[in-house]
């Protein structure tokens, strides 16, 4: 029996709060598959019949800035396309196979290939004609600044005791 999960991302990630019921689920749901199988299952690319490939990735902010990084070993940057259109950041590509390795009999294979599209949703005060991205050790790193007027907006709100 061989089991096959993929996570379905048709839709860009919620990141700023639209949709915390769904995201508690797909929690649950992770925490389920890992004490039944293991970390491995949800953790890593498991490969599918199809061969599909999704990078996984991290987005973290700081004061000024949305940060991306996505893991894409063994990729080019040339096979690697970034964008931002209408508030969302895509990340795109194709993971080829390697010449020579098309024609090997393998016994057992659990990596992926294939053309992905990762679709990100940005809060409004970005300022996405200063988008970086850089591509080092098999790990593309994409900054989004955000725009004066956000960085303006925040400010920290002393708390005092009653």
């Amino acid at each position: 029996m061989e089991l096959s999960l993929r996570r379905i991302e048709n839709e860009p990630l919620d990141l700023w709060g639209e949709s915390e019921f769904f995201s508690d689920i797909e929690s649950g749901m992770d925490c389920l598959l890992d004490e039944v199988f293991g970390g491995s299952c949800v953790t890593y690319v498991v490969p599918e019949t199809r061969g599909g490939y999704s990078p996984r990735i991290d987005i973290n902010e700081t004061a000024d800035s949305i940060n991306v990084s996505a893991e894409m070993p063994g990729m080019s940057q040339d096979d690697i396309d970034v964008s931002v259109h209408d508030g969302i950041l895509t990340i795109s590509g194709e993971k080829k196979v390697q010449d020579g390795e098309k024609v090997l009999n393998y016994h057992h294979t659990e990596r992926s290939y294939g053309c992905f599209s990762r679709d990100i949703s940005l809060p409004g005060a970005v300022d996405i004609d200063k988008v970086e991205a850089a591509y080092k050790n098999g790990v593309l790193s994409v900054r989004v600044p955000k725009t004066q007027e956000a960085l303006e907006e925040s400010r920290k709100i002393p708390v005092s005791t009653a």
